[in-house]
């Protein structure tokens, strides 16, 4: 193999693997001598790869853990497993998983050949997952576009439906990706609003990346999640009253600690108890959570989650 650099990356890419590879079995591999190989070596060194070699008969050749992060090496069975995992984990906004992750299945998924590309929507498509979070599932293609709007600086173009259910259009200069562990927001300045706004990435539709760079704009308060604090702050909040067939010991076990906190949850008789909680949550989320208990339940108030429980259960027997 006498290209240089396609060489390097060859060899980079088995040293990349958990072992340790005699000079004379590099050699073989990539058709070379060992004094290329020894070569080829300290060129990986000079550009910051963690080459390190053990002396003897049965010494060899591999790669250790350094100061920083040098660039992978992905097969392509690799490159599927990775992306699939990644975007089941944003997909489901999973606790834990934060911008960083969207950011690395962006650019993986920026420079997977087509064939491969092809694969991981095939397998995603195919698959069924169990994981149930407590907010609603996002395409991580969505995720994706906008994380690398936001890495670019690049302007977006998005649909946008609001809580009322009200469509709109909207430009923006995306700032940041704030993920809740329930939910993802997008924080941007809102062009045709002419100021920064909050928006639930569930609720955004066909985002498209628009190429016009931006100059970054000073936030008018503390960080991306202050501001989103903020924004959810002055949202409107609901006082729950709601009685349930079921022990308050088993109802607590089945609602999010926001509202099922035992002295939250009171008995009322055998059998019975009575959930008085407030909650900032939209009323689609606190019916879908009620209803998840998995027993019989009257909703006392507010009298909008009332109606709201009431169209869904009819929705739901014309469906059935």
């Amino acid at each position: 193999m006498t290209d240089t650099p396609a060489r390097l990356l060859n060899l980079l890419s088995l040293l990349q693997t958990p072992r340790e590879w005699p000079g004379s079995e590099l050699a073989e591999r990539l058709d070379v001598s060992p004094r290329t190989i020894r070569r080829d070596i300290d060129r990986l060194r000079d550009l910051g790869y963690p080459v390190e070699a053990t002396m003897g008969a049965v010494g060899g050749y591999r790669l250790v853990a350094g100061t920083a992060m040098p660039p992978l090496l992905l097969d392509d069975e690799e490159a599927v497993a990775i992306a699939v995992g990644l975007r089941a984990g944003a997909g489901h906004a999973i606790e834990g998983i934060e911008e960083a992750s969207v950011r690395a299945l962006a650019k993986l998924e920026q420079v997977l050949p087509s064939r491969l590309r092809h694969r991981v929507t095939t397998l995603q498509a195919a698959t069924i997952p169990l994981t149930r979070g407590d907010g609603a599932t996002i395409d991580p293609h969505t995720l994706t576009v906008i994380a690398g709007t936001v890495t670019g600086r690049e302007r977006l173009r998005f649909g946008y439906r609001a809580g009322d259910g009200t469509e709109s259009k909207r430009q923006v200069e995306p700032y940041r990706l704030v993920s809740t562990g329930r939910r993802w927001y997008l924080v941007a300045y809102d062009l045709g609003r002419e100021d920064w706004r909050t928006f639930r990435v569930d609720r955004v539709s066909e985002p498209f990346a628009t190429a016009a760079r931006f100059t970054p704009r000073e936030l008018p308060q503390g960080g991306a999640a202050e501001l989103l604090g903020h924004s959810m702050s002055r949202q409107p909040e609901h006082d729950l009253d709601v009685s349930f067939e079921a022990p308050a010991g088993f109802v607590a076990a089945r609602l999010p600690e926001s509202l099922g906190a035992p002295e939250e949850t009171e008995e009322t008789g055998e059998g019975k108890c009575r959930l008085r909680a407030r909650s900032g949550d939209s009323v689609e989320w606190l019916a879908l959570r009620l209803a998840l208990v998995d027993c019989e339940f009257t909703v006392h108030g507010p009298a909008v989650l009332r109606e709201y429980v009431r169209d869904l259960g009819a929705r739901l027997l014309r469906a059935g």
